[in-house]
């Protein structure tokens, strides 16, 4: 994601299929102090565009997200998550349910007033930063689970085929790591391959 100062305007890229709409929204824009770095109103093809232009924001405006966009929506908060802000004339609970579920930091419902431009923003980033670092803290804790399952499995061997006390097994992953420069978790990972290929 495109780091920017604070001088910086957090640059914006508008999806808009409506050209009338588009330009009232670039105006409310650039008003608020954002650069519009790209105004895409036809069919598009949103996953190649955020990698082409690296916004800081995507807000797309349109009558109801349909599957196509929900699903290019989710394909981007998997590989280049973005805050992103939808404006819907669509009412219905389920629809707002799947654009959230499919990565939209914020889902509104009617027109923007250029009044709102900001505080919008500032909610739809502020909750995206949220779900980025509950995202990472979720995706560590199961890598330390998986990471110590790993070390039992290994010490588990070595108590197995040296006759070590679990005390003892651990001492020698831990040793191995130090002698080797590696986490206890990569040295137990190397011991269970290595004991694969021998069996």
């Amino acid at each position: 994601m495109h780091r920017h100062s604070p001088e910086e305007p957090i640059r914006v890229l508008l999806v808009d299929r409506t050209p009338g709409r588009a330009a009232l929204l670039q105006q409310a824009l650039s008003d608020a102090g954002y650069q519009v770095v790209a105004k895409l109103t036809g069919e598009v093809n949103l996953v190649f565009e955020v990698s082409r232009v690296q916004p800081d924001v995507i807000i797309i405006d349109l009558e109801s997200p349909d599957r196509d966009t929900l699903e290019q929506m989710r394909e981007i908060s998997r590989h280049q998550p973005r805050p992103v802000v939808m404006f819907a004339d669509d009412e219905d609970s389920q629809t707002i349910e799947s654009a959230i579920r499919a990565g939209v930091s914020a889902y509104v419902v009617d027109d923007l007033a250029s009044t709102r431009v900001r505080p919008l923003l500032d909610v739809a980033i502020a909750r995206f930063r949220e779900y980025q670092a509950l995202r990472e803290e979720l995706a560590k804790a199961k890598n330390s689970l998986a990471e110590r399952k790993q070390i039992d499995r290994a010490k588990g061997l070595l108590m197995q085929r040296k006759g070590y006390s679990e005390e003892e097994a651990y001492q020698a992953l831990r040793k191995l790591a130090m002698d080797s420069n590696k986490r206890i978790g990569e040295v137990a990972q190397s011991l269970l391959t290595a004991a694969e290929v021998l069996i």
